[in-house]
């Protein structure tokens, strides 16, 4: 009889841990962490030449992303247009440095990328680190937003290949731009989880818009931010 209740007992307890716990945190974990499977991997320019590649990825409110941003010490990029590629010009003569310095506009889902940073190098505004961020309909987690990114490096100003216009020419290895974005995100202490996507690209090497080579081990990492965090 004693057996049998033994029997019974790890009979129930292997029916709740196989059939109630495991796919209840299987499924919060997977809820909390997307794959983002259905997602572009490539972004377009204005005329639909491929542009950069998607590398970053953070969930987070707007307001909390502009709030972590802005304590890893990246800045809001100003919109690209004759002005700016004007400024671009003057600050590259002068060697002036620009928090706001403009980037072009990318395209994922039909439409701009949302937000935009930027994060100087010293006194040269030929160099320096950039990301743009584009929000997933509808693929909110615990109610806040999933951002999809690109984080590059431009090492150089010079003119576009295709275009002929004044822009910045990007470093080919992408992925030292996504890991720089994440080891400052980190040293704010306002990230709850980060984890990667492997095997997010299968094809890890190409051209962007303006004729630039980049190359990526294919990995997506993603930031989440700490709930509790403004």
């Amino acid at each position: 009889m004693r057996a049998a209740r033994a029997i019974l007992f790890l009979l129930l307890v292997y029916l709740a841990i196989a059939y109630l716990l495991i796919p209840t945190l299987t499924s919060r974990y997977y809820k909390r962490h997307p794959t983002f499977d259905d997602n572009p991997r490539i972004t377009t320019t204005s005329d639909g030449h491929p542009g950069d590649p998607l590398n970053v990825a953070i969930i987070g409110t707007k307001e909390q992303v502009e709030a972590i941003m802005k304590a890893a010490k990246w800045y809001p990029a100003a919109a690209l247009g004759l002005r700016t590629d004007l400024a671009i010009a003057a600050d590259s003569v002068l060697s002036r440095s620009d928090d706001e310095a403009p980037v072009s506009n990318l395209y994922l889902f039909g439409r701009k990328e949302d937000l935009a940073f930027e994060q100087p190098v010293g006194d040269n505004p030929r160099q320096r680190h950039h990301v743009r961020f584009w929000r997933i309909d509808g693929a909110d987690v615990d109610g806040r937003s999933v951002w999809i990114g690109s984080a590059s490096y431009d090492e150089r100003v010079g003119l576009s290949h295709t275009t002929g216009q004044i822009t910045h020419h990007i470093d080919a290895d992408v992925d030292k731009e996504r890991d720089h974005l994440f080891a400052d995100l980190k040293q704010t202490g306002e990230l709850a989880d980060d984890y990667a996507v492997d095997g997010f690209h299968a094809e890890r090497e190409g051209r962007n818009g303006g004729g630039d080579r980049w190359f990526t081990d294919g990995t997506l990492d993603v930031a989440v931010i700490a709930e509790g965090s403004q």
